[in-house]
């Protein structure tokens, strides 16, 4: 999976789950504003990620993330080693 394909299904994943316009999900987003994440979302991302790429994230691997773009890194990152 390209890390383009990762960031369009990460978008599309992310846009159900937290039922908001896809338009506003760009790579130099901020991820918390931007989805208006809480903690327990958190944990929602991290079997929504689980579920549809096999892999799983814990709170440390989300330091660091401010953008979606960092967010689609760490997945390739995670994917591809």
């Amino acid at each position: 999976m390209t890390r383009e394909e990762i960031a369009q299904t990460v978008d599309r994943l992310l846009a159900d789950e937290f039922e908001i316009d896809q338009s506003l999900i760009t790579p130099d987003a901020p991820l918390k504003e931007t989805l208006g994440l809480d903690s327990l979302d958190l944990v929602d991302i991290v079997v929504l990620i689980n579920q549809h790429f096999g892999i799983t994230l814990k709170g440390p691997d989300f330091v660091g993330i401010a953008t979606f773009d960092d967010f689609y890194r760490l997945l390739d990152t995670r994917l591809h080693g």
